[in-house]
């Protein structure tokens, strides 16, 4: 019979943020002695990976690796700017998307449960830093790009190390033209697509729930103006056509002349290099984007400055 209870294994649960496997196997091995197992999970570490697991993880660095014509960018979160600058997690994030490369798909759980190089999985390593460096730490997305002839362009905006930083972009360029070519084609349209942060490739590709938002939007602003319904249908179509020209990377107006469209950037380039070269594809990963610190996260950082 075991030394323990179901009560017993919530009540280590709640004292030390474990997973329930973690928490019976600790208590087994403690002859159900509580603060036997909370130490048991202290000296391995995963009571306070798991406790810090409930933090927000908004800093942390983008790195982007690429290997003949694939290329990937992945995001590593964690709590604070000063982590991103630790040898430790950079070397870890730089592994990491080196794994990515490897990968089918741009699946995370994949990802993590993947083989690391210094052994174990990605998972097992992202554990240990938490443990050791004391922060929580995530490994938040990715996105692969390739193309079967060409060249994939990586730029890195900000970067703290080599291939490592805040904005990361890929650029997939397919085309015959050699690398002398598009190489520097694909540096400047990088360039841009960090500055101008589009939101597709084309018009056709921009999420329909944000089209459908900004129709609402629109339409709101168009029977303020209390002209009539079929102008006011032709405002809402007209403010559609322009969110979708200044937010699909194709129909952009390159930020360096200020007036050429960037598919006519890339036509342009082609006809210069005598064949043809498609921007097929991009990445554009901003550290943190769409995170947002909880309330309770704001209050325990004040807490924890004022010592409460």
């Amino acid at each position: 019979m075991a030394a323990f209870s179901a009560s017993d294994v919530k009540a280590l649960r709640e004292k030390t943020g474990a997973g329930m496997m973690d928490a019976k196997k600790a208590l087994e091995a403690a002859d159900g002695d509580i603060e036997a197992a909370i130490d048991a999970l202290r000296a391995k570490g995963l009571a306070t990976a798991q406790k810090k697991s409930s933090r927000t993880a908004a800093e942390g660095l983008v790195g982007v690796a690429v290997e003949g014509t694939k290329g990937v960018a992945v995001e590593v979160n964690s709590e604070t700017d000063f982590v991103a600058k630790n040898e430790k997690f950079q070397d870890f994030v730089r592994k990491t998307t080196e794994v990515a490369l490897s990968q089918d798909s741009d699946d995370v759980e994949a990802l993590k449960a993947a083989s690391y190089p210094d052994g174990g999985t990605v998972a097992d390593k992202l554990t240990d830093n938490v443990a050791t460096i004391g922060e929580n730490q995530q490994v938040r997305r990715m996105k692969t790009v390739s193309v079967s002839n060409g060249l994939i362009v990586p730029y890195m905006h900000n970067a703290q190390a080599p291939n490592l930083g805040k904005i990361g972009v890929l650029v997939a360029l397919e085309s015959e033209a050699g690398e002398d070519v598009l190489e520097p084609l694909g540096k400047q349209l990088a360039m841009h697509i960090a500055a101008a942060f589009p939101l597709a490739l084309t018009a056709e590709d921009l999420d329909p729930e944000v089209i459908e938002r900004e129709r609402k939007i629109a339409a709101e602003k168009a029977a303020e103006s209390g002209k009539p319904e079929n102008v006011q249908e032709k405002m809402v179509d007209g403010a559609i056509k322009k969110y979708a020209k200044e937010n699909a990377l194709l129909s952009q107006v390159y930020v360096i002349d200020n007036k050429t469209p960037i598919a006519d950037v890339v036509a342009a380039a082609g006809k210069e290099a005598g064949t043809s070269i498609v921007l097929k594809d991009y990445v554009r990963f901003q550290l943190g984007e769409g995170i947002e610190k909880e309330e309770s996260d704001f209050a325990a950082e004040v807490a924890a400055a004022v010592g409460g």
